[in-house]
């Protein structure tokens, strides 16, 4: 099959477009034939990316982890899928990945594609509708009414973390770049602080949760706008708990998980119109390279999605 390799660890430039055999199944597994595959910019600097499930090295590698395509093949003792359903899934970290004409997954991670999106707006959910749903819903655990204030909101999982807290009855304030104000406030959010040009923490005070996907210095200036009892929860590093405890708040820092029910419960909201897809841009698997470097320049709304094989080619 065709896939996107890497036979050492580094960045970008280390892809290789190339054949490599086809995954091997594992009992519970599924074989899909890969239809598109969305990047996250910084996956080829986890550990996970070039290690398996057991810590032991991973190389060659096959990157890419969220992805929609067909089943192909169900391995002894898979359930919950039949060949030829169109789907969608967060893959295993710790396993070679989606960008390739195959990837092997457990089958119970699968969930159906959104019929109202096409394969490439399918693969741009995943990973980030996850991350913002996982974010706020089973850390922050939002309620209505509630102040939300998401970093880097027109980013992957920006965009999806504004429309969540908006669906939920939340306050949605965002930092993103001038041109993406009015975006955003389609989206949901009801004030947008211009990070270039303004610090949000002299613009807002006493908000319940930080949606924190920068790091750094932002989440060390994010600790001052929480009300007491407020949560910051990180998806990029760990947060002090020394910190919170001085301050009478909370900290969490998580890696996505995959979650079929909530992919299932994202996929209902996408077909009833209440979530919007960015896809910022699609490429030919090929230049996988091209769209790790553009993904790794930033400032792009939305995901970065791979077609791997025409829809019409993958139907079985």
């Amino acid at each position: 099959m065709k896939s996107i390799r890497m036979h050492n660890q580094g960045g970008p430039e280390l892809l290789v477009y190339e054949d490599a055999p086809k995954p091997e199944l594992q009992p519970g597994d599924a074989l899909v034939r890969v239809v598109a595959t969305s990047i996250t910019k910084t996956e080829l600097t986890w550990d996970e990316t070039y290690t398996d499930c057991e810590g032991r090295p991973r190389i060659p590698t096959i990157p890419g982890h969220e992805f929609a395509g067909i089943v192909d093949t169900l391995a002894p003792d898979a359930a919950g899928v039949r060949v030829g359903d169109a789907v969608y899934a967060l893959s295993s970290f710790c396993r070679n990945g989606s960008a390739a004409e195959y990837v092997a997954i457990r089958a119970e991670d699968l969930a159906p594609k959104p019929r109202t999106l096409n394969f490439e707006q399918a693969a741009a959910v995943p990973l980030a509708g996850l991350t913002a749903w996982q974010a706020l819903f089973d850390h922050a655990q939002i309620e209505k009414g509630e102040r939300v204030l998401i970093h880097a909101a027109a980013g992957g999982v920006g965009t999806y973390a504004v429309q969540l807290a908006s669906w939920k009855g939340a306050e949605v304030i965002a930092t993103a770049s001038a041109g993406n104000h009015d975006f955003l406030g389609e989206l949901g959010a009801a004030e947008v602080i211009d990070y270039t040009r303004e610090r949000f923490e002299e613009k807002v005070e006493d908000v319940d949760v930080v949606l924190d996907s920068v790091g750094g210095e932002t989440q060390q200036r994010s600790w001052s706008v929480l009300r007491r009892g407020g949560i910051l929860v990180s998806i990029v590093s760990p947060v002090s708990a020394e910190k919170a405890a001085s301050l009478g708040v909370r900290g969490a820092f998580f890696i996505v998980e995959p979650n079929r029910t909530q992919l299932i419960e994202l996929g209902h909201l996408i077909d009833a119109g209440t979530l919007r897809v960015i896809v910022g841009a699609v490429l030919p698997l090929a230049r996988a390279r091209e769209a790790f470097e553009r993904g790794l320049a930033g400032h792009m709304r939305g995901k970065i999605v791979l077609q791997v094989a025409a829809a019409e080619s993958a139907k079985a």
